[in-house]
């Protein structure tokens, strides 16, 4: 069985393209012929359907990568298996997702938005993402590079340092954190909060409201905003520099940086909904806090991306569920927890790595989507 893994290829420090890239080394690892590619372009996916002559092109995406990931593999005569995240509320491409033999979704929410929008359930399989363990792997604080980022964040020995991961960091609940941070503030004063953002005119915009939000608190000397490209080499050191990782994100379809940071041996916090509840066990490796709004659209712009023809306005008969607003209260409760009682902690870590070790090791997951792809795609049981 040979395998194309279409996906933003070379890899970058970027969720789908870590996404593709740990499927990719972990199918060579088990010894499954593959072979990547950029997703855009048509001329080296051309290339390798001639000479590779791929059974199966695996595509890592959203609605809108199916022209790509999906349709053009199709049009040479390669099967389609997409590895799908949520984004989007409403796509026209029911068809072509109908007519395939297997689709893989991130997560069981991920799964139902796709049901949700017309997509039959009977081909959806479930697959969580992986995580490079042995990359992935506690450290101790006196680690000397551990130590570094630490000191070099400003950050005191005996402050708790809380850490949030993201394109930006309001999509992923910092303006919740901030808030649950300021009302136990009086009662636990020695904490830092950083947030590891892409450096882009929209997350300039939407720094400058947090920094805001921060400054109405009273906490914006507390809190760090880190812009522009880190490796995934340096990303384990920087999780092992946090005492808490927190986002109890807005809108999430797995939550790669909450799996990395159990990893890690770090407790997390985040809300209970959407994909990142697959992830994270309450009580035991982190906490979820509840979901004090749901956030519904009733209409929704789709163009070119969605499959449309044009730019242009679809309403729904039911509004549509897009976002969650995390509990301020609990995360306080929770957060507090956790910055005052170093065992919980330290506990909740230890349970954290083996949760990761045992659900989400990357080579475990691309042998399972090895295996869904020999059992449910004609072409690669052919093969």
């Amino acid at each position: 069985m040979r395998l194309l893994l279409l996906y933003d290829y070379p890899p970058q420090p970027a969720g789908l393209s870590t996404q593709g890239d740990l499927l990719f080394r972990g199918l060579r690892e088990a010894g499954v012929d593959c072979v990547p590619a950029p997703r855009t372009g048509d001329l080296q996916k051309e290339w390798l359907y001639r000479c590779y002559k791929p059974h199966v092109a695996i595509g890592i995406g959203w609605w809108g990568y199916l022209r790509e990931l999906v349709i053009h593999p199709r049009r040479f005569g390669v099967e389609a298996v997409p590895w799908l995240v949520a984004d989007g509320c409403v796509a026209n491409y029911q068809d072509d997702l109908n007519s395939l033999p297997l689709i893989l979704t991130t997560s069981s929410w991920v799964a139902e938005t796709y049901a949700r929008d017309g997509i039959s359930p009977k081909n959806i399989v479930v697959q969580p993402i992986g995580c490079d363990v042995s990359a992935f792997r506690p450290m101790p604080r006196r680690h000397p590079r551990v130590k570094a980022i630490r000191d070099a964040l400003g950050v005191a020995d005996d402050e708790k340092l809380i850490l949030t991961i993201g394109g930006d960091a309001a999509s992923k609940g910092s303006q919740e954190v901030m808030t649950a941070l300021a009302k136990v503030n009086s009662q636990f004063p020695k904490w830092r909060y950083v947030c590891k953002v892409w450096k882009q005119e929209r997350t300039e915009r939407q720094n400058e409201l947090d920094f805001s939000l921060a400054g109405q608190l009273g906490i914006r000397e507390k809190i760090t905003y880190l812009e522009g490209i880190l490796s995934r080499e340096f990303m384990p050191y920087l999780y092992n520099a946090c005492d808490i990782y927190a986002a109890p994100s807005r809108q999430e379809g797995f939550g790669l940086p909450h799996v990395e940071a159990q990893a890690c041996g770090k407790p997390v916090l985040s809300v209970d909904a959407m994909g990142v509840k697959e992830t994270v066990i309450h009580g035991e490796t982190g906490y979820l806090a509840g979901v004090a709004e749901w956030i519904s659209i009733t209409e929704c712009e789709v163009d070119s991306a969605e499959g449309f023809a044009d730019r242009r306005l679809v309403k729904f008969d039911e509004p549509k569920v897009v976002a969650v607003r995390a509990d301020t209260d609990d995360l306080a409760e929770y957060i507090l927890k956790l910055m005052s009682d170093d065992d919980l902690a330290a506990r909740m870590g230890r349970a954290a790595r083996r949760n990761v070790e045992d659900r989400f090791d990357h080579l475990d997951i691309a042998k399972s989507i090895a295996g869904l792809v020999r059992d449910r795609v004609p072409a690669a049981r052919a093969a």
